[in-house]
């Protein structure tokens, strides 16, 4: 990522790199909220889910390979405004800390950058991953309440109005703001480590640009992995449920399961983040070659 490279060329390309994605990982997405949400089981019984593999198994088995895309809906519509957003904002907050176009980023602007990025996305961020929790926890016609994004989305505005659907939005900043710094400082810093590497004259590999973006999605979600899980609770748990929102959240996942609880759902998260985060740098590296040859003077 050029230092003098327009921030509308960054959203351009961001957008491109999250359809790439959420194509990618939105199975173990899925995995991931039904591990997060899935009931204490009562004293000698069996929990509804083992593990990673036997959440992917059951869903397989009782909604077939199509329940492991349910919601998709929502952050497909949603991921090429949020990643264009994120990564457009990536680039302005590289921009605003330059006094020169020629000025190279510390790792800490690199990281404020991120960090920057990570409040712009929050505002449309928050209500679709409302919508795409509530759909990946319905699991067989009983319990089905919502068919299909639009649908839950009307329901929820009867319900509660705009509030309703913005649930959990600050749950969503505590993520995404210190996530988002650690995303693009990881993949810019494995990035200048391999260019450095191959010498000044070489292009950036496949190989390299996988391996940076990879490492940025488990860096993403090794801050982030908390927040997650208290905003996973929060946005699926019935109205009420919840006095004091976030802080209720943490009071009784703390009392009654521990910290470790905030780690539910860590092995889908881990083993989509690389894969499905190198699909995105692949897709934006790939755009931004492209908009560069079309358009050199943006």
């Amino acid at each position: 990522m050029s230092e003098q490279t327009s921030p509308v060329k960054y959203f351009l390309s961001g957008g491109f790199g999250g359809v790439c994605t959420v194509l990618t990982g939105h199975p173990l997405d899925t995995i991931k909220v039904r591990l997060q949400t899935m009931p204490i089981p009562a004293q000698g019984v069996e929990p509804l889910y083992r593990g990673t593999f036997d959440c992917a198994a059951k869903t397989v088995k009782n909604e077939g390979f199509r329940g492991l895309y349910k919601g998709m809906s929502a952050p497909l519509t949603g991921v090429a405004p949020i990643f264009a957003i994120s990564f457009f904002g990536f680039g302005l907050g590289k921009r605003i800390q330059q006094y020169g176009n020629d000025d190279k980023l510390t790792y800490e602007q690199l990281f404020f950058a991120g960090a920057f990025s990570g409040v712009f996305t929050t505002s449309i961020m928050a209500p679709g991953e409302r919508i795409k929790c509530l759909l990946q926890i319905q699991q067989g016609a009983a319990t089905k309440k919502y068919d299909g994004m639009v649908d839950c989305a009307k329901k929820l505005y009867k319900e509660g109005g705009l509030r309703s659907i913005y649930k959990g939005t600050c749950a969503t900043l505590l993520r995404d703001v210190p996530a988002s710094g650690m995303y693009f400082l990881t993949y810019e810093y494995i990035k200048d480590k391999a260019a450095e590497r191959a010498g000044p004259e070489a292009k950036l590999s496949l190989l390299a640009t996988i391996f940076a973006g990879g490492m940025a999605g488990i860096a993403n979600w090794a801050v982030g992995m908390p927040a997650d899980v208290l905003k996973s609770r929060l946005q699926t748990a019935p109205e009420g449920t919840y006095k004091y929102g976030i802080r209720s959240v943490f009071k009784e996942l703390m009392k009654n399961e521990g910290p470790l609880a905030l780690y539910k759902g860590v092995t889908p998260v881990m083993l989509r983040a690389f894969p499905a985060n190198a699909a995105c740098f692949i897709g934006f590296e790939l755009c931004m070659k492209v908009l560069d040859a079309v358009a050199p003077g943006w």
